[in-house]
Parts: C-alpha cells; structure tokens; sequence
C-alpha cells in the first residue's frame, strides 16, 4: 500500500490552475492603517457585554457596598483608587483585544519567496518604495488569484498552502477561524470574551486583559474578607447602606465572581505566557504541529508580542508594541 505524505491533507496544491483561482473573488482594497476590526458575531458580542457587566457590577458593589459606607477615609481613597485604576486598564485591554486586528501584515516582506522577493500586485496593494512597511490586516481573504499565484512565480517543485474556506494562498503558522471567518498567523485561539481571535497583533491586549481581571478579581476578593469581619464586629446595619440581607448577597455574589474569574483568568495569563516563551501557539501545540520557525530565546519571544525595548508600556493597553523588525510570511516552502 502506498503511503500519502501528511502534508498532502493540507490543501497543498503545485500549479496555479490547480489552485482553482477562477473561483477566487479578488479582495477589496486593504483599508488605511488604523481601520477599527469587529467581528459581528453574536456569542462573541454577548460575551463582551456580559464582561463588561460583571467588571461594572463588581464597581458597584465594591465602590457603594464597602468602601464609601466605610468610616476609614484613608482605606477607602486607597482601595477606590487601586481597584477603578485597575477595572480601567482591564476594560482597556479589553477593547483593544477586541477592536484590533489580530494580524499584523506586511506589503513587501509579507511575500518574501525564500529570500527572493516578489511584490504584491498592484491591483491589491499599492506598492511601498525603500523599506518595507507593516500594515493591519488579515490574511487577505480570497487573494488565491489568477494574478497573485503567477506573481508568486513558483519554481518546479515550489509549494504553496491554500485555504478552501476563505479561498486564500496561506502564509506559514496561519490557521482559519470559523468564526472570523479568516486564516489567522500565529492564531492561538479564539476567545468568545473579548469576540475576537488571539493573534500576532493583540496578543499583548488580550494577556493585559487577564491580568488586570485576575488583579482586580483577588483585590475584590480581600476587601470582601476584610468587609465581612469588619460587618462580624460591628453593627450590620452600620457597614453598610443597604439592608444585612442585600449586603450579604451582593458580596457572595461579588466573592463567587471573583474568585471564578480569579481561577479562569490566571490560567489563561499563565498559558499565554508560556506559549510566548516557548513561541507556539495554542493550536500549534494542540495539533503537536512541527516547529519550522527559527528558535528564539523567552526575552526576545516577549519582546516580540510586547515591545522593543522593555519599557512600562509593557503594563499599558495604549501602548502599541513595536515589533522592531516582522518576520516574513512564507507562502512559498
């Protein structure tokens, strides 16, 4: 029995008129740089209001339930000030992972063919004199063309990865999302929470994003401790402004929040953090994928998702991370 190489599954095919590119619609015009991304699902945009009502709530139990009633000024400024300075930079981060477009492409270096360029055609992109500039975007859904393929110009024995969902030649390490309906590089997952697909580009965002809810979720978690023996101590109906039973279900319920999002979200930090110190992605590892990409150490894998150089804009959603030099895509192996 003849043996089928695995590579053969993956949608492979050698020659252009294999490839099918009649049936391929052109892709628009690349929007200017900074166009907002937003996937219009509507698990995804539920989860997203969903997480902001429960970051809201948990600021109105923590701001109306414990600290303003609270008789200690000193505490109250403190803590008020900590936890909406951290419910912020969450929300932030949250916005951003969602908001931007999980991909960061290239117009002449995202078509590198084995250290040989070949520019982007004309019709799909402008094309960029002196050094090559990156742009956002998704791999351009539907770019397996007549004129790109024969742009690429493919040697005998040259292979090109095209994607029969989103009908688009793909570069390496990219995966198509159902929901985004794209091919996604480097995707590592995606997470209905913040309605959109863990990528290259808003990674940084979306680990901020469990940070901060993991931060807030344990301050929360300790001022509810604290408020109760506090409320044990003194008169019930002195701690608080609202009824004893009201308070007691607003901080269990505040207490079962926090420490659910406490739990979920520092496994997803540490997952993700692993998986940027090791530079493989969660599909990559689940799929036990061969490593084809240059090894790295954990400080420049970081540096890469974060920012040259290590500055505190590690720490902040506005802070867009300068990748410093991109890795090319390779459509070409």
């Amino acid at each position: 029995m003849m043996l089928i190489p695995t590579h053969h599954f993956r949608n492979i095919e050698r020659k252009p008129e294999y490839l099918q590119p009649e049936k391929c619609v052109p892709p628009p015009y690349p929007g200017p740089v900074g166009t907002m991304w937003f996937i219009r699902d509507g698990c995804g945009i539920a989860c997203a209001i969903v997480t902001w009502f429960l970051v809201l709530y948990a600021e109105f139990v923590v701001l109306f339930v414990m600290l303003i009633p609270s008789r200690d000024y000193v505490y109250s400024i403190i803590n008020g000030i900590v936890f909406n300075l951290l419910a912020f930079l969450a929300l932030a981060s949250h916005c951003r992972a969602m908001l931007t477009d999980p991909v960061r492409t290239c117009t002449e270096m995202a078509f590198t063919l084995l250290g040989r360029g070949a520019s982007f055609p004309e019709k799909l992109d402008k094309p960029v004199s002196g050094r090559s500039k990156c742009l956002l975007g998704a791999v351009p859904k539907g770019n397996a063309t007549k004129e790109f393929i024969e742009s690429l110009q493919l040697k005998p024995g040259q292979v090109v990865y095209k994607c029969p969902k989103c009908c688009s030649i793909k570069p390496d390490r990219a995966h198509h999302c159902s929901v985004c309906k794209r091919c996604i590089r480097k995707m590592d997952h995606h997470c209905p929470w913040v309605n959109n697909c863990v990528g290259e580009n808003n990674q940084k965002y979306f680990v901020l994003f469990t940070m901060y809810i993991a931060l807030i979720s344990l301050h929360a978690l300790i001022m509810v401790g604290f408020h109760f023996l506090h409320c044990f101590e003194e008169d019930w109906t002195k701690c608080s402004s609202f009824s004893p039973p009201t308070t007691v279900i607003l901080l269990i319920l505040l207490c079962f929040e926090g420490l659910l999002f406490l739990i979920f979200t520092s496994v997803m930090f540490g997952t993700q953090v692993h998986s940027i110190c090791t530079d493989e992605t969660g599909i990559e590892q689940l799929k036990k994928e061969e490593r084809r990409w240059a090894k790295k150490t954990k400080w420049m894998n970081m540096k890469a998702v974060f920012g040259h150089p290590f500055s505190l804009g590690w720490a902040s959603p506005f802070a867009t991370p300068d990748q410093g030099k991109a890795d090319p895509y390779q459509y070409v192996v």
